[in-house]
């Protein structure tokens, strides 16, 4: 469909860099075009030159910004705009299904192991979390990138995916 949304995807201390580069084919799938990676702990990795099978190549089609710093990382997505969904389990998140999802909407999501940090947690504007029916109460970062932004996109499908110029796409 070559359309973006105007949400972005943040991806905070990511082990596996394979793991990010199938959120990457997800976020493409559903029209997220920018990915900002967050390496506080983690060794950082290079999103255009890694998991190219993981992705199908989706990172060639994405933006990517890396940052050092969470704090760094969401003062410049709130600054232009964006409101921040951590995806945490907490008392005080939302269900994924009963969360309105704003345009400008900033999914955050953690470490494999030890999820987002406190500090993602605290600056984050909401808190939602995808209900389980089953005895495991966790969901592998892909597919938890990949329920979220089916969600927001099916919210936002209409209104805000906006098709790719000519020149964007030569750019890409």
């Amino acid at each position: 469909m070559e359309q973006r949304q105007k949400a972005v995807v943040i991806l905070e201390d990511i082990h596996d860099p394979h793991n990010a580069a199938a959120v990457w084919r997800s976020c493409d799938a559903f029209g997220i075009g920018t990915v900002y990676l967050i390496f506080n702990k983690e060794k950082e990795f290079n999103p255009k030159k890694i998991g190219k099978a993981s992705s199908s190549s989706a990172n060639k089609w994405l933006q990517f910004k890396i940052f050092h710093s969470t704090e760094e990382c969401l003062d410049e997505v709130k600054k232009l705009g964006y409101k921040t969904y951590a995806t945490v389990l907490d008392k005080e998140a939302k269900s994924i299904y009963e969360t309105k999802f704003v345009e400008k909407a900033a999914i955050m999501l953690g470490n494999e192991h030890a999820g987002l940090s406190e500090t993602a947690i605290k600056m984050a504007d909401f808190k939602v979390y995808i209900p389980m029916m089953g005895m495991v109460q966790s969901l592998n970062l892909s597919v938890t990138a990949g329920i979220c932004v089916f969600e927001l996109s099916r919210q936002f499908k209409s209104p805000s995916a906006t098709p790719l110029s000519p020149l964007k796409k030569g750019e890409l």
